[in-house]
């Protein structure tokens, strides 16, 4: 410890309990600081496990549908200006949410479907 974080202090009983009540202070400081660490850190593991889900999951539904696309354009040659044209908004959306983990806002994005497919 260097001479310039020393704090200055007069010996006395009052700077003692005074001393006292500020190393309290610090160590109930950075036991929340920990608590809020800690949940933050659950949140990320719980976050990235969820990704890591939803990209196999994605992985296997793109293989699949590049193969049903091919199938459908074999068959039907190109059919996306029909697609295009009949669609008047889209079925699937996404909402914002917000989420407090321990004070601290997280954005949550919640899919929804609304409206038909097609006219």
């Amino acid at each position: 410890m260097s001479g310039k974080e020393r704090i200055v202090v007069f010996p006395s009983r009052m700077a003692l309990t005074q001393m006292k009540i500020r190393l309290k202070g610090a160590e109930k400081g950075h036991s929340l600081l920990k608590k809020k660490s800690d949940a933050l850190t659950l949140r990320f593991r719980q976050i990235l496990a969820k990704i890591i889900e939803t990209k196999q999951i994605m992985g296997d539904a793109m293989k699949q549908a590049g193969i049903s696309l091919a199938e459908a354009k074999f068959a039907a040659g190109d059919f996306s200006h029909t697609i295009v044209h009949n669609v008047d908004k889209a079925q699937s959306k996404v909402r914002n949410k917000k989420d407090n983990v321990a004070g601290v806002t997280l954005p949550l994005f919640e899919h929804y479907a609304d409206g038909a497919d097609s006219k």
